[in-house]
């Protein structure tokens, strides 16, 4: 399964959900922003922040790591990137926590003592997915991450259950279409190779009325247009027809037909 994926789009949609995880979440926590960073002049990318709105009256900055698999460079590259953040963006924060999110506490580097100073403060915390409890005991929010980690025997069963508390019970932080729709895209990473009417029937939804289905029905429908473009292209070419006229024609973006043009070079 495609977690990285899948995590992007659960914090992008839902930034409050790293706050339901956490001791103290901060004032306005549902209007924080989610966003992956790049720091300038370095190799690093930070793809989790959380940046506080910009009428916050206390600017404090989240950094988030969701980790699925063993690396024991994790920390020193994860204190590294958030500092050279904070250190060039240092005017625009009045404080900072990290969290690191672990599938399992076994992923977490042996190497705790090099950090000791980050990982034994009340600026980091660490959360162990599989450690959070029962799902029927945790808010709907905490039960997408848990989703992530069920086995191929019980992911049918635990998406149809979360599904159900969708229906019923009262959402406020995110639409409930919107919650269906991670559902639905984290059941479809992880059966890749099932048709439509098989994750339908799984579910117990119709995917048509999901964003994960409208999105793979747009990019089948531009796979479409592409391949009829190298086909149709090179005929209007040789009928002494420019680019610009093609595009006119076909009335479709100049750069589609370059594409086009290019592929059968």
């Amino acid at each position: 399964m495609k977690r990285d994926s899948i995590y992007y789009q659960i914090f992008k949609r839902f930034p409050g959900l790293l706050f339901e995880l956490i001791d103290v979440p901060p004032p306005q926590a549902q209007n924080y922003r989610f966003e992956s960073l790049e720091v300038k002049e370095t190799a690093f990318r930070i793809d989790g922040v959380f940046l506080p709105p910009e009428d916050a009256t206390s600017r404090v900055i989240f950094f988030a790591e969701v980790q699925f698999q063993r690396d024991e460079a994790l920390y020193h590259r994860f204190f590294t990137e958030s500092l050279m953040y904070l250190n060039r963006n240092r005017s625009q924060y009045d404080d900072w926590f990290c969290v690191v999110i672990f599938s399992s506490r076994s992923l977490e580097p042996s190497d705790q003592r090099t950090h000791r100073i980050f990982l034994n403060s009340d600026q980091v915390q660490r959360i162990y997915l599989d450690e959070l409890g029962a799902t029927n005991q945790q808010p709907i929010g905490i039960n997408l991450m848990q989703l992530t980690l069920a086995s191929d025997e019980v992911m049918a069963q635990q998406a149809k259950q979360l599904i159900e508390r969708v229906k019923l019970e009262s959402t406020d932080m995110l639409p409930k279409n919107e919650i269906l729709d991670i559902i639905t895209t984290i059941v479809v990473y992880k059966f890749s190779t099932l048709s439509r009417e098989e994750v339908e029937a799984m579910l117990g939804l119709t995917l048509e009325q999901t964003r994960v289905y409208q999105e793979a029905k747009a990019e089948g429908r531009e796979e479409r247009e592409a391949e009829m473009l190298k086909l149709t292209v090179p005929l209007l070419l040789k009928t002494g027809m420019n680019l610009e006229q093609i595009a006119q024609q076909l009335n479709v973006d100049i750069e589609a037909v370059q594409i086009a043009a290019q592929s059968t070079t």
